[in-house]
């Protein structure tokens, strides 16, 4: 059981049908018992008037029965209850009851039983008051400062106060500017009564005012001159409160508190006596009722404030203490004091349900029963425990970004496509290049495993692929039932779709009130976008796909495609799409060959995916295990690569129109301005054909509105077509590669990451981005650059870039770089141990990982380099001998490798360089403590040392002279490379010869 609820001390059920509100529960001694103890009472607007004595005798069989000591069926509704001195002359509690043309006061007296039937209790009227308007509320006090007994203070629905003193009318007076009645609540301390008008603020009228003012016969304007003597009726102060009060209520439980809460709709307020604030609470919920009472600490006030969630909370002024779960909303909340118990919160709620509840937990007095001690099976808690190990390996092998949850869902969503097309198609467009466009039922079934109040449905389709009606509000369900819902979906667009996959989405919230959302996937048949054709015979692009099993009759893969065919044998079918293309699959005779063709690269798409489905099914019911399809390259990348560039260009081109209308739409402003201004000018003066450019501006801008607006419906096409040229090389490579299905997933996430386009994100950056990341990380050349990429954070912020060369060359490359063995994986590397010379180089600052992601970002590196050469010592004579030995090899080593790896594209020479300096680095490290003991040197030795570099220098000029000839050679063409590339590299021979100037200018200077 929660700790967070209210624990049911004693409840009961009242009658059937009845209603109850707020002043419909009153707690006291109403029976004047002596004791202390309160009893309850309960009214309703259906006239029964109940009495109880909660109590929790166990041994007795009526329940709440026994707890009922009276029950009254009076002739009018019951509006509120009071219990207080009514009486003159008596010191007893007496019970008030407001009817809606009537006051009653009773008196409650219990008679000793002297049989087993128990005490007995009898209503009597004292006397009643007979009313001319119809009542509102009514609250009591010791107006004007009597003490002993308490007089009434009715609310009328028109506006007027009507004073009572036991068995006579006193006074009536009406409020000014009243319109609806509000709360009504008598303040003691100041002899004022206090309500909330129609203007949503808080009014206060002393009792003497109220006595002295005018006398009230008929509602007058406030306008208008009085008719009578007397003063004209005004709040001492006033608060606004904006919103309306639900309850007025002011403590009198402490003297020395001077506190008026105010229950808004939205707030809860508290003030001083002359109408200061003293604190404002916001609340995050619809309360419903509350009552304030005594804290045990000083200078504060608890509340008990009830909300339409079915919680009792806790306040001790804004502080919030405690929360207890209800059964029911509350609509009055009393506290009581009982036999058995002290401090029971009563509860009533409209239909009439009666709880007297405590917070706070049950002691438990259950003890566990000792379990015979048994002795450990040792081999399965060694298999459990390597089961577990497994588990936790698994589990922080992978990445998985939502957790799987096993636990059944409160709902089962299935969705079913029709077999068969609608016989009146309810496509928009009836159809396109004189072929009907028709339409398919989508039946989805929701069924409840729980009680769902409120549920919504909604369905998902990529365009152009359009549904009749895609939200659904679903009627609130019971546990086991269910609800279906239709609807149709059809081709709303003149292209191929990319997708024919969509998704059907219930929001709801669960029993507890957490919000869940499931979804259910449906395929839509190919029989929707395409209609059987006779096979073309030219084409401009073909695809290949093989099998290991026999030639399969393509009327049986595609039976609603072969009622036109021309084919008998079954090795062609032509598939004409509703949008214009016409795709052809062939079927070779005599090979496991199977070709499509079509003279788009991106509309073979959809047939080569249902062909490779259909291939799966047709094998799978013959029973054939071994199954593969296989595609033997090379992969279309040029093809691929004009879709890239065309939705590329349709982005410059949208981007261009937008800023042209921007640009435009000032002009058009500004113009505006200066006719207005001449337009007000008192002297008129000419416009100086500011019209004529008023109309040339705003047909601009017209103009460029409607153009962009054709450029954008022409980039959602572009899109839709870029998807699926994607899709198609996706499944090719998974075909060319044989990838795992979660291979596959990962390439489509990276090369799909977006399904639509948007101002500040499009897909070419995106997918740039996700492909970099895979060459950083799984398709990494060695764990030295994945470490690297583990280091660098953040990145440049995405935007449009300035051509397509950038993310062309990084898609070759990753196709390359999985053509050669790379393993597409999330498996998360931060567990695995890394070498430390692997930590150096994931150091902040470090070197790059792949040189064909950084583009721009090289020459800053090789000025690093020339820096480093520059501040570098001198070396000895014997380390520089062996030095300049060993570089004389590393370059003409270089020189042979940099032929080859010009020739290949250069993709390795960061990697290498690398790898240079990290032995150079190593080298400089020894070299300054072999410098440090020979710095005292002589002139004499100096100009050896001169003499030697001299010598040194003519011998590497004559070595070096045949040398750069050929690399400018290599040079240029390494230029020419780049250019071509996009990139701005630099050639690795001018780092040389930066190199070698330096170790000349350094040899000078010794």
């Amino acid at each position: 059981m929660s700790l967070f609820k209210a624990r049911d001390w004693w409840s009961a059920a009242l009658g059937e049908g009845e209603e109850f509100d707020q002043g419909c529960l009153c707690v006291g001694d109403v029976d004047n018992s002596g004791t202390g103890h309160d009893k309850v009472v309960v009214g309703s607007y259906m006239g029964m008037l109940r009495i109880f004595s909660p109590n929790v005798n166990k041994t007795s069989e009526g329940g709440p029965a026994d707890a009922l000591l009276l029950e009254v069926q009076l002739k009018n509704a019951i509006i509120q209850m009071e219990v207080g001195k009514f009486v003159s002359c008596s010191d007893l509690l007496h019970l008030a009851v407001l009817h809606p043309r009537k006051c009653s006061v009773y008196s409650v007296s219990g008679t000793a039983g002297n049989v087993e039937h128990g005490d007995q209790y009898q209503l009597k009227m004292v006397y009643e008051h007979n009313l001319k308007r119809t009542v509102c509320n009514m609250t009591y006090g010791s107006f004007g400062g009597v003490t002993g007994h308490h007089s009434l203070c009715i609310q009328s629905m028109d506006g007027m106060l009507m004073f009572l003193e036991q068995d006579s009318y006193t006074f009536g007076r009406f409020l000014p500017g009243f319109l609806l009645p509000g709360p009504l609540a008598y303040n003691q301390r100041t002899d004022s009564f206090l309500t909330v008008s129609s203007a949503r603020q808080l009014e206060s009228y002393k009792y003497e005012t109220l006595a002295v003012a005018a006398e009230a016969e008929s509602r007058q304007d406030a306008d208008l001159p009085l008719k009578t003597g007397g003063k004209r009726l005004t709040p001492d102060w006033t608060f606004v409160l904006g919103e309306q009060a639900l309850d007025l209520c002011v403590p009198s439980f402490s003297t020395s508190s001077s506190s008026i809460f105010i229950l808004g709709e939205r707030n809860l307020y508290c003030l001083r006596d002359n109408g200061q604030i003293h604190f404002m609470k916001k609340l995050e919920f619809n309360p419903s009722c509350f009552l304030p009472y005594s804290s045990v600490v000083d200078g504060t006030t608890n509340l008990l404030l009830g909300n339409h969630t079915n919680m009792l909370q806790v306040y001790q002024d804004v502080t919030l203490k405690w929360a207890a779960q209800l059964s029911f909303v509350p609509v009055a909340i009393r506290v009581a004091n009982f036999p058995e118990l002290k401090g029971v919160v009563v509860s009533l709620s409209s239909d009439g349900h009666l709880l007297c509840s405590y917070m706070g937990t049950d002691p438990s007095f259950f003890s566990t029963p000792k379990v015979d001690a048994r002795e450990a099976d040792y081999e399965q808690v060694d298999a459990e425990m390597k089961k577990l190990q497994r588990f936790i390996r698994e589990a922080t092998r992978t990445q998985d970004i939502l957790t799987k949850s096993d636990a059944e869902e409160d709902l089962i969503v299935t969705a079913t496509v029709s077999s068969s097309m609608d016989s009146p198609s309810q496509a928009l467009i009836q159809d396109m290049d004189d072929l009907p466009v028709p339409s398919v039922t989508v039946q989805v079934k929701v069924k409840a495993r729980c009680v769902v109040q409120s549920s919504k449905l909604t369905v998902s389709i990529q365009p152009p692929l359009a549904a009749t009606q895609d939200q659904f509000v679903l009627e609130p369900m019971g546990v086991g039932k269910s609800k279906v819902v239709a609807f149709s979906a059809y081709l709303n667009g003149r292209y191929p779709a990319a997708d024919l996959s969509g998704y059907v989405t219930v929001s709801y919230s669960s029993p507890t009130g957490v919000p869940r959302v499931l979804q259910s996937k449906f395929s839509l048949p190919l029989a929707l976008v395409c209609v059987p054709s006779s096979p073309a015979k030219t084409t401009k692009f073909k695809i290949t796909v093989d099998t290991n099993q026999p030639p399969v009759d393509l009327n049986a893969l595609f039976p609603e495609f072969s009622t036109k065919s021309e084919d008998k044998d079954g090795n062609s079918l032509a598939f004409q799409f509703l949008s214009g293309a016409k795709v052809t699959l062939v079927a070779s005779k005599t090979s496991q060959r199977y070709r499509i063709q079509s003279d788009r690269f991106e509309d073979t798409w959809l047939v080569v995916k249902e062909l490779v489905q259909r291939f799966d099914q047709h094998f799978s019911i013959l029973g054939v295990k071994d199954f593969k399809k296989s595609f033997s390259g090379p992969l279309p990348l040029q093809e691929y690569f004009l879709s890239v560039d065309h939705h590329f260009q349709l982005r410059v081109s949208a981007q261009q129109y937008q800023d042209l209308l921007s640009e435009r739409a000032v002009q058009f402003r500004a113009i505006q301005r200066r006719l207005l201004t001449r337009f007000k000018d008192k002297t008129p003066a000419p416009l100086q054909n500011l019209d004529t450019l008023l109309d040339s501006t705003y047909s601009q801008v017209m103009a460029l509105a409607e153009a962009a607006e054709e450029t954008r419906v022409q980039l959602e096409e572009a899109l839709v077509r870029l998807r699926s040229s994607t899709h198609l090389l996706v499944l090719l490579l998974s075909l060319w590669q044989g990838l795992t299905p979660d291979q596959t997933n990962i390439l489509e996430a990276a090369l799909l990451p977006l399904l639509q386009d948007t101002p500040q994100l499009g897909w070419e950056e995106s997918c740039d981005a996700a492909v970099s990341h895979l060459l950083r990380s799984c398709l990494s050349r060695s764990p030295k650059d994945q470490a690297t990429s583990l280091a660098q954070q953040g990145g440049p912020v995405l935007g449009l870039p300035r051509d397509t060369a950038r993310l062309k060359k990084h898609i070759t490359l990753m196709c390359d770089r999985i053509a050669k063995g790379g393993r597409l994986t999330l498996a998360s590397e931060a567990n695995a141990p890394v070498p430390i010379q692997v930590q150096n180089l994931a150091a902040p600052g470090g070197v790059e990982p792949i040189a064909e992601v950084t583009g721009d970002g090289e020459e800053p590196e090789l000025q690093q380099e020339a820096t480093k050469f520059i501040k570098k010592k001198q070396p000895s004579k014997k380390v520089k001998k062996d030095k300049d030995s060993k570089e004389k090899k590393e370059v003409s080593r270089e020189s042979s490798e940099a032929t080859l790896k010009e020739e290949v594209g250069g993709a390795e020479e960061p990697i290498k360089e690398v790898k240079k300096e990290k032995k150079e680095s190593s080298k400089e490290k020894k070299e300054p403590k072999k410098d440090s003991s020979k710095e005292p040197k002589d002139e004499a030795k100096k100009e050896t040392k001169k003499e030697t570099s001299s010598s040194k220098e003519k011998k590497e000029s004559s070595s070096s002279s045949s040398k750069e000839k050929k690399e400018k050679d290599k040079d240029k063409e390494g230029k020419e490379a780049s250019k071509e590339s996009g990139d701005k590299k630099v050639p690795r021979k001018s780092a040389v010869k930066v190199k070698e100037k330096k170790k000349e200018t350094e040899a000078g200077d010794v």
